[in-house]
């Protein structure tokens, strides 16, 4: 999953068109909801049975690092189909917020055919990198972490300055709005202090997540260069459209 915070971008600043945002949260909802680990779909059975069927659908679609390098064509195309498989209602929903999110403004900037692009290629490479930095484990990684991860890498380049207003379950989820310079930084803090924590395997690819927002930062400064001057939600004008 993403994160254990939950954030929302100021309304005034949200785009108004971004079908490839939407389209993308709509498949791995629909890919969720239809397989296995949402638990709805009652030709997967219960108890064992379901379980085994969840293991079974984790490693047909998912990355396993140890056989990534083997060159098959599953193996590669795992890469790219473990972008919308993901393991829990929490994992799904976790994600998908942070995807509608932070996903409209940049794909807005990017274009619609470039910010796809994006996704995949920086969500492949996040993979990748944790594969060939694991490439001893047996573990499936499944879900849209590292792609998401290069969505918020890009949005702290392209918008420093928006308005970003967070839910902090350690300061009893009290709504504070910081601009995105202070929010992002300290949500990669957290994923460093948790990867270098994690000694049994993992779990929760935390290294994807640190990956994925280097790769997305570092494509939208080489790329667009200097940030976008945002208005926050307090100083937009009257009269701007709302959503």
């Amino acid at each position: 999953m993403i994160g254990t915070w939950g954030t929302t971008v100021g309304r005034a600043v949200r785009s108004q068109s971004a079908p490839v945002t939407y389209a993308l949260i709509a498949v791995c909802c629909l890919i969720f909801l239809i397989g296995p680990a949402s638990g709805l779909s009652p030709t997967y059975g219960t108890g064992d049975g379901l379980l085994s069927a969840q293991r079974a659908y984790f490693e047909r679609w998912g990355v396993i690092p140890t056989e990534l390098f083997e060159g098959t064509p599953r193996a590669a195309a795992s890469l790219v189909t473990a972008l919308f498989v993901h393991g829990s209602w929490l994992h799904l929903l976790g994600n998908m917020l942070f995807l509608y999110v932070f996903g409209a403004m940049v794909e807005e900037r990017m274009g619609h055919v470039g910010f796809a692009l994006f996704y995949l290629g920086c969500g492949s490479l996040a993979l990748l990198g944790y594969a060939a930095a694991h490439a001893d484990s047996a573990q499936t990684l499944v879900g849209a972490s590292g792609a998401i991860s290069a969505v918020l890498g890009a949005f702290l380049q392209l918008f420093p300055k928006a308005r970003v207003t967070s839910l902090f379950p350690f300061l009893f989820f009290l709504p504070l709005r910081f601009p995105a310079w202070v929010v992002l930084p300290f949500w990669v803090s957290l994923q460093w202090l948790a990867a270098t924590r994690t000694t049994e395997g993992p779990a929760v690819a935390y290294l994807a997540h640190l990956l994925g927002f280097s790769a997305g930062f570092l494509y939208a400064w080489a790329r667009y260069g200097r940030p976008d001057r945002v208005k926050s939600p307090a100083t937009a004008t009257e009269g701007e459209n709302q959503p």
